[in-house]
Formats: structure tokens, sequence, C-alpha cells
């Protein structure tokens, strides 16, 4: 098959692609360096907002340069799967973060993301690219406001103008060039709206956009790993013992959110049907086995069992 490097590809192509395996929303923005955003990076690592996250250190110039990460790279391809549930689950039960509720994202996004990109070496010769999901290398909110999906709401999360922020955000880094690059998203539609700043429990969300990782209830539930959690936070975590997305349910635009339309998301009926007593009764093999593709592995059984001590009233 022929390199097609010379030629420029079309963009409706791409998308078109993205569209055929079930991604929402598909963005193109040209690879280049972002340097706004290493500036911003270097700042939030300087306050000590992440916390115990070394990870976050570690491979800043890889974050900020696409063609470190693939050589020779042109285009930045953006895409959104959405996660929002089909149906909600009980406010009554120690509570879970919506993305969740079933198969692990990053399991599910990858193998789409690999047939993307051999979808993509179908039709345009053997290009060389890299997909990434949310994995520590990759701004990839900034590549999705680069590539006009949407703007970074003042909870940090990118918000899409008609579905809200229940998505997941994957990035292709590829040296195909593409006839036509989507424009950067310039407007901010949060307005003089404070209710994410207003509803977080720990008080993580800054008045500029910026997240506080180090007091943020997802960062304390999954994140930190092995240590106790702070008892000056006792009282403050209402009910989440695995992320938290009181900032999201908060968010007018989130009234546009639509049900996904992926299987994988289903939510595990043990997730959705848990009271406080069968999480503690679950045993380290049962919690294995019900919850083998599921994101919680990441916090680990000693990790949930922390977090709903933590939950428990003091008596």
């Amino acid at each position: 098959m022929s390199v097609m490097h010379n030629h420029l590809f079309t963009s409706h192509t791409i998308k078109q692609l993205a569209q055929e395996l079930g991604f929402d929303f598909c963005g193109i923005a040209k690879a280049e360096l972002l340097d706004d955003d290493a500036k911003r990076l270097d700042n939030w690592l300087k306050n000590g907002f992440h916390g115990s996250m070394q990870y976050m250190e570690r491979n800043i110039e890889l974050r900020i340069d696409p063609q470190k990460l693939v050589p020779g790279a042109k285009s930045v391809i953006t895409i959104l799967y959405n996660y929002y549930p089909k149906e909600p689950h009980s406010e009554k039960k120690p509570k879970i973060s919506k993305y969740a509720l079933g198969e692990d994202y990053h399991t599910v996004i990858r193998k789409k993301l690999n047939e993307f990109l051999f979808n993509l070496r179908a039709k345009a010769g053997d290009i060389n690219g890299r997909g990434f999901v949310d994995s520590a290398p990759v701004l990839e909110r900034s590549w999705a406001v680069r590539s006009g999906l949407g703007w970074i709401g003042k909870n940090g999360n990118l918000i899409h103008k008609k579905q809200g922020s229940f998505f997941f955000i994957a990035t292709l880094i590829t040296d195909l060039a593409v006839d036509n690059y989507d424009e950067p998203y310039t407007k901010d539609y949060c307005g003089s709206c404070t209710r994410c700043i207003d509803a977080c429990p720990t008080d993580a969300i800054l008045p500029d956009k910026t997240i506080r990782g180090d007091a943020c209830i997802s960062y304390f539930t999954i994140e930190l790993k092995n240590q106790l959690i702070p008892e000056a936070w006792k009282d403050r975590f209402d009910d989440w013992i695995f992320g938290c997305d009181t900032c999201q349910d908060v968010c007018p635009w989130n009234r546009f959110s639509k049900p996904t339309r992926e299987p994988a998301f289903d939510p595990n009926p043990f997730i959705i049907n848990a009271s406080e007593k069968d999480w503690f009764d679950l045993s380290e093999n049962m919690f294995a086995e019900i919850l083998k593709h599921s994101p919680l592995k990441r916090a680990g059984y000693e990790g949930i069992r922390r977090n709903l001590r933590f939950l428990q009233k003091d008596v």
C-alpha cells in the first residue's frame, strides 16, 4: 500500500471513521507545542496541588510536545466517548463516580483506538500513530479545546455545548497531515455561574479553574495509595467511596447529557445495588471476581475498605 503522506487526508474521512466506531465527537488539531499549558502545569506542580501523584511531575517535555511521542507528528485527533449511565444509582448507597459503574474505560477505549488507527491505516497507508486514554504524557483537555470540542469549565472538566461533560477523552497523535484542522474553541459558556465551586464538598475548586488535586475527593479515594485519609477531611466526603461527581452533577450543561450507547459501560449490578454492609461483607476473592473488569480495581480491596471506614461516623 502506498504511503499517502504527500497528500492531505480529509478530516471528514477521519470523523466518519470515528463515528462508525461509536465515538460521539471528534476534533482534529495541528500538532504543535503546548507552551501556555506548560506554564500552567508548572505552576500547578509548584503549588503542590498534585499531592502524592508523583507521576504528574514526570515526562513534562513529552506532555507539551507531541513530536516527542510520535516523531514527525502532524495531527492530534481527539475523540469524546460518552459514559453517562442509563440508570442513575440510588443516592442511599455509598456513592461511586459514574465513569466507574461499568467496565474499565481504559480497556474499552484502547481497543477502539487501536481499531481506529487500523482503519485509518487501511485508508491512508502506513502512517505512524499512538493512541492515549487518560495516560500521563498527554494533556488531553488542552487538545480537546484546540480541536474545537468545547471549553474547560470552572470545575476543570471539558464541557461540550451539546452534551455536557460526562465523556472520556482519548487522543490519537499521528504523522498524517489533514486538509482541514478544526478551529480552537475560544468561547467560555460558564459565565458567572459558580455552582461547581459552591457545591464542592472539600473546596477543591479555586476561582481561576485551578483544581486542587490534593483536596479532591477523587484524589483521596483513588490516588492516595496505602495511606490513611487525613482526619481533617472527616465528614466532608458526602458518601463518596470512589471518585466524586458533585461538580458535574450540579453543572447546568449536564442537563443535556444523554445515556451512553456503549454496553460495556452498563452499570455492574453489584455496584449499583450494594449497601454499605454489602461492601463491608465482600471478601477479597469476591471483590476480585465481581469487580475484575471494573475501574475500582485501581483503589484495590483495601483502598475501598479504607474509604468506607472513613465515611463511618465516629460513635
